[in-house]
């Protein structure tokens, strides 16, 4: 298969390197757009996720899906392992089966793809809701994901600036200065969350806090906020003020009522009910649903991340990318 990647008995398989080479933002963010909408309107068959605790701070998922009009089906296979220090290690496969034949085609490095396809995402999301002006982007955390939001959303949006903050500042600084050469645009680290979130356009959790980190009164009117960060029901980034005050948009309305952990202390603490979801990102994506209505909405877009994601992004690096 050459530079593409390799081929065992058949099945292609793509590693992280040739992940990263291929499937760019400007490859991935209209190919999640798509994911979305099928999602959304029933092309794509799919169940909850399913976990098995593997001890303190580590899990394995299963996230099976189907997608129709691909003519594919599979799942993503991922271990979520904490290192005590803070942050997570995504770690897994990406199994593609041809709906015709039955017989698995492809495998793809489960943790470039989610990398990849969730900062996407999030720049769909940013670009259906967030303010046509919007840009000053704050990230709360400096991780991977955090460096593939800082790439993704400056597709979508004309940034001025970009403010980052992390639990250690000296790693934030250092973090602010490789964005900077990636992406050509300036990049401060900041010494606090509300010094990162005033006066921003755009705000992007990508943390392992279990415990919220980003209340309302840190929210300016007009922003937009992606919740990306938590992706399990006993994990919460935003607070439940902040959830209970915005145009509250979600990937997928089953799994949030389930495993959105945000969404879920909410309902708990009395301040939102199942009818608070506005709209999952497909709807808005399609015109079912509005999703910004004015200026002075903020806007809270919750990521917990599906197969249905994954499984287009493998099917085009399959066809494509080979």
């Amino acid at each position: 298969m050459g530079a593409g990647g390799r081929e065992i008995e058949g099945i292609a398989v793509f590693d992280a390197r040739t992940v990263r080479d291929h499937l760019t933002y400007e490859v991935a963010i209209p190919v999640v757009r798509e994911a979305m909408l099928a999602l959304s309107d029933g092309r794509v068959g799919q169940l909850l996720r399913s976990f098995i605790a593997m001890g303190e701070g580590r899990t394995f998922a299963i996230m099976p899906a189907a997608l129709s009009d691909r003519g594919v089906f599979g799942a993503k296979l991922v271990s979520v392992f904490a290192d005590g220090h803070g942050r997570k290690a995504h770690e897994g496969l990406v199994v593609l089966f041809d709906a015709d034949t039955g017989a698995p085609v492809c495998l793809a490095d489960a943790a470039e793809i989610t990398a990849i396809r969730t900062a996407a995402a999030s720049a769909v999301a940013t670009d259906a809701l967030a303010r046509s002006d919007a840009g000053v982007l704050a990230v709360l955390g400096i991780g991977k994901q955090a460096a593939a939001h800082i790439q993704a959303i400056s597709k979508v949006r004309d940034l001025r600036e970009i403010r980052v903050w992390g639990r250690s500042l000296a790693r934030a600084e250092a973090f602010a200065c490789e964005m900077a050469v990636v992406v050509g645009l300036p990049v401060r680290a900041c010494a606090s969350i509300a010094e990162t979130t005033q006066g921003s356009d755009i705000i992007c959790t990508v943390t392992a806090a279990v415990d919220p980190i980003l209340t309302l009164t840190s929210v300016a009117p007009g922003a937009h906020v992606n919740a990306v960060g938590s992706s399990g029901p006993g994990q919460a980034e935003i607070a439940a003020d902040l959830v209970a005050a915005s145009r509250f948009i979600v990937d997928h309305r089953e799994h949030v009522l389930a495993h959105g952990g945000e969404f879920l202390r909410a309902k708990a603490a009395g301040l939102a009910d199942d009818d608070h979801i506005t709209a999952e990102l497909g709807q808005v994506l399609s015109g079912a649903r509005l999703g910004r209505t004015g200026p002075d909405d903020i806007t809270l877009y919750k990521s917990l991340g599906h197969a249905a994601q994954d499984l287009a992004a493998t099917a085009w690096l399959h066809q494509y990318a080979r």
